[in-house]
C-alpha cells in the first residue's frame, strides 16, 4: 500500500513538472530556438547528472552487461528519448502546449494497445473490467482526435492578470499555429514512439535489474544521436547560442526535471505497477497546462483546442 501511494504521488507530482516543461520550452521555440538544438542540450544536461548518480548509486550492484542488453537499451534510446523527444519537440513549436498536451492524451490508449499485444496486460474482453479498458481507450482516442480537430467557441474566462512578459511579445505567433497540422501529426508520432518505449522498457527492468544505470545509459546514447542530429539540422553556430536566458533555463530544467528525474520515475514506477499504470496519469497534464498557458502565456482557452 506504501508503495501504491508513494507510486500515485511521483507520477501526479511528475505531469507537473511536464508542465513547467512545455510552458518554458514554447517560450523558447518563440524566442528563435531550434526544437533539435534544444533537445540536444536537454540530453546533455541529463547525462552529466545522471551519469555519475547511478555510477555511485548502483556500485557493485550492477548485473553485468551482454551485447543483447547494450542492444535493447539503445532501441530504447532511440524510440524514448530521441524520435519521441525531437518530433514532440518541433510539433510543440508548430502548435500550442494545450494542444500538444491534448494529443498526448492518446498515450494510455497506445500504450495499452501495445501492451496488449506484446502480452504485458491481458485484454480480459469478457471481464467487465476489460470491457472497460477497452471502451477507455476508444473514449481516450475519440476524445483527443476530437480536441484536435474542433477548435470550437473562446471560453469565456477572461484574461489572466498574471503573466510573462516574453509571452506578451510572441503571443501573437502562436495564434498562427491553429490550421497548421504539421504540430499535431508530429506530437501523434511522439506518442506512439514514447508508448513504444513504455513496452520496451518493462520488458528492459525485467532482464536488467538495474534501473538508474540503464537509465543513464539510454540518456548517454540519446545525447549523442540527438547532438548528431542537431549539428545534422542546423549548420550555423549562431542557432547553438543561449541567448536569451530563457533558452539555457528550458534546456536545464527539461533536462535534470524531465529528462533524468523522470526517466528515474517512471521506470521505477513500469517495474512495479507496469507500462499502462505508468502511461494513464497523462491527461491530468493538459489541465495543467492549460491552466498555465490561460495564466501565463495568455494563451485563449477554447472549447475545443484543435485546428
Amino acid at each position: 500500500m506504501g508503495q501504491d501511494a508513494l507510486a500515485l504521488l511521483i507520477m501526479v507530482l511528475l505531469q507537473v513538472g511536464f508542465a513547467g516543461m512545455n510552458i518554458l520550452s514554447k517560450l523558447a521555440f518563440d524566442s528563435g530556438m531550434n526544437p533539435f538544438v534544444h533537445v540536444a542540450y536537454r540530453q546533455l544536461s541529463a547525462s552529466m547528472i545522471a551519469v555519475p548518480f547511478a555510477y555511485f548509486f548502483e556500485r557493485g550492484r550492477r548485473p553485468p552487461m551482454t551485447v543483447n542488453i547494450f542492444l535493447q537499451i539503445f532501441i530504447c534510446s532511440i524510440f524514448g528519448m530521441t524520435v519521441n523527444q525531437n518530433s514532440y519537440f518541433f510539433g510543440l513549436k508548430h502548435s500550442t502546449p494545450t494542444i500538444a498536451c491534448a494529443l498526448s492524451n492518446l498515450l494510455p490508449a497506445i500504450t495499452f494497445i501495445l501492451a496488449v499485444l506484446a502480452r504485458q496486460e491481458n485484454a480480459r474482453l469478457r471481464t467487465m473490467a476489460g470491457q472497460a479498458k477497452v471502451m477507455g481507450t476508444l473514449v481516450c482516442v475519440g476524445g483527443a482526435m476530437l480536441l484536435s480537430l474542433y477548435h470550437g467557441p473562446i471560453i469565456p474566462i477572461g484574461e489572466s492578470h498574471v503573466h510573462l512578459s516574453i509571452a506578451s511579445e510572441k503571443n501573437k505567433s502562436n495564434d498562427t499555429n491553429h490550421g497548421n497540422l504539421i504540430g499535431p501529426c508530429l506530437i501523434i508520432f511522439s506518442t506512439f514512439s514514447w508508448a513504444i518505449w513504455f513496452v520496451l522498457q518493462a520488458k528492459m527492468c525485467n532482464i536488467y535489474p538495474a534501473p538508474y544505470s540503464s537509465s543513464a545509459l539510454m540518456l548517454l546514447m540519446a545525447t549523442i544521436q540527438c547532438c548528431l542530429l542537431a549539428f545534422v539540422m542546423e549548420h550555423e553556430l549562431q542557432a547553438w547560442s543561449l541567448s536569451p536566458p530563457i533558452r539555457a533555463i528550458s534546456s536545464i530544467y527539461a533536462g535534470v526535471i524531465c529528462s533524468m528525474l523522470a526517466i528515474f520515475i517512471i521506470s521505477w514506477c513500469i517495474k512495479r505497477k507496469g507500462p499502462l499504470f505508468a502511461s494513464v496519469f497523462n491527461p491530468l497534464l493538459l489541465i495543467i497546462v492549460a491552466v498555465l498557458s490561460w495564466g501565463l502565456l495568455e494563451e485563449k482557452l477554447y472549447l475545443g483546442t484543435g485546428c
